[in-house]
């Protein structure tokens, strides 16, 4: 791959940070619920995260163009690296009457957490030539996914040997060194900020994704595919398994990682098959987009936990092969200096949807029953499979500066 040492050093340095994340989540999770023996104290822990990645995604525009992109990474991630430190210390002394320091603490953390990620996107195509951009993106997706397909069980390995303060300083250790290799990334150019108001600077980004057609395209399909997606998340999954499969809980273990499998498997074909996708990428995206809306009408309907094991396989492998090209299409699509400000408004409408969906989903599960919900996932996906047949010939990689 003719990569600069850039992308290695960005791919690197985020690793770090996500298996950090990862492992922070695991061991707050255990040290709110071993403090008040709630699960509804513990799943906060979630919800406060992704409401604080929301109102992030909302505000990063107005620091886009002040503050250099590579010192806005860097810079978020020695935030996340303080603030770990002072999460171990109020570990030390935490208890019942204030606890509630912990969620501010993890909020803050989202928030930059909620900054950092659209401008991880937005540096690739600045440090990875156009026709290697395929590949690029799959080697990113190849390792995130295989951090969240590993760490959660690593995480709980740590528990055993480790208590939740203990962790939280291995962490910060992982955050350090993070925070260090991104502050050696080269910086970039980006678009310097007129005089705007700030809700100008804040409408710049939704500006860009309404007036492109392509990007207009893939909001929908955005807004759509995370609607669709919430059926996988973990409440309503354990339902799926015990209520329709009728087997014990293992088996959501099984199924859940089968779906993280075929991300990765999915990710690998796009690495290895990148000029392929490059030159048929409408023709991939439909077929990744057709697969998973068939699949997971399968899903919905199968009583087999072997089958349903397969199929989760499937939808995973087939989400993935739309997504990396649908990634390339994103940041090819309009000059790298208006990607930030489009990558933060589609973090807002992806973590906004996510929210308010996983909630109407719950509900709709509870009153239809959980086949229902993922047959509604089904025809979401294929809506999304739709938008893509009959607007084929946006989807493709342009070379834009």
């Amino acid at each position: 791959m003719k990569l600069n040492k850039n992308f290695p050093l960005l791919l690197t340095g985020q690793s770090l940070a996500n298996i950090g994340d990862v492992l922070y989540m695991v061991s707050i999770i255990s040290a709110i619920f071993a403090l008040t023996g709630s699960a509804t104290a513990a799943s906060f822990v979630p919800f406060t995260i992704t409401s604080s990645m929301f109102v992030s995604s909302l505000l990063t525009p107005l620091l886009i163009g002040k503050v250099n992109l590579k010192w806005l990474l860097a810079g978020s991630q020695l935030g996340k690296t303080f603030l770990i430190v002072v999460l171990g210390l109020l570990l030390i002394g935490i208890s019942e009457s204030n606890y509630y320091l912990v969620f501010i603490n993890i909020a803050v953390i989202a928030f930059l957490d909620g900054c950092a990620n659209p401008i991880r996107q937005t540096l690739i195509p600045h440090y990875v030539e156009p026709d290697e951009l395929v590949r690029a993106n799959g080697i990113a997706e190849t390792v995130t996914q295989f951090i969240q397909a590993t760490m959660w069980f690593v995480g709980s390995l740590f528990l055993v040997m480790m208590n939740s303060q203990q962790i939280v300083w291995v962490v910060g250790f992982l955050f350090a060194i993070s925070s260090i290799m991104l502050c050696f990334l080269a910086n970039v150019e980006q678009q310097t900020v007129e005089q705007e108001s700030k809700l100008d600077q804040i409408k710049k980004g939704w500006n860009t994704l309404f007036h492109t057609p392509v990007l207009r395209k893939i909001a929908l399909m955005e807004v759509l595919k995370t609607i669709a997606g919430t059926v996988w998340i973990a409440a309503i999954l354990y339902v799926f398994v015990s209520e329709a499969l009728l087997v014990g809980e293992k088996w959501w273990g099984f199924i859940n990682g089968s779906f993280f499998l075929g991300l990765i498997v999915g990710s690998i074909y796009c690495i290895k098959n990148s000029s392929v996708l490059e030159r048929k990428m409408g023709k991939v995206i439909f077929i990744g987009s057709l697969f998973s809306f068939l699949i997971t009408i399968l899903f919905s309907i199968t009583s087999n936990p072997t089958i349903a094991l397969l199929l989760s396989f499937g939808i995973g492998l087939f989400g993935q092969i739309k997504g990396i090209p649908q990634q390339t299409v994103i940041q090819t699509s309009i000059p790298k200096i208006k990607l930030s400000t489009v990558y933060t408004s589609l973090g807002a409408v992806a973590t906004g949807v996510f929210g308010v969906a996983s909630l109407v989903m719950g509900i709709l599960a509870d009153l239809l029953g959980v086949r229902i919900v993922f047959l509604i996932s089904g025809l979401l996906l294929a809506i999304v499979a739709l938008i893509v047949y009959r607007n084929n010939h946006l989807f493709v990689q342009n070379i834009v500066e």
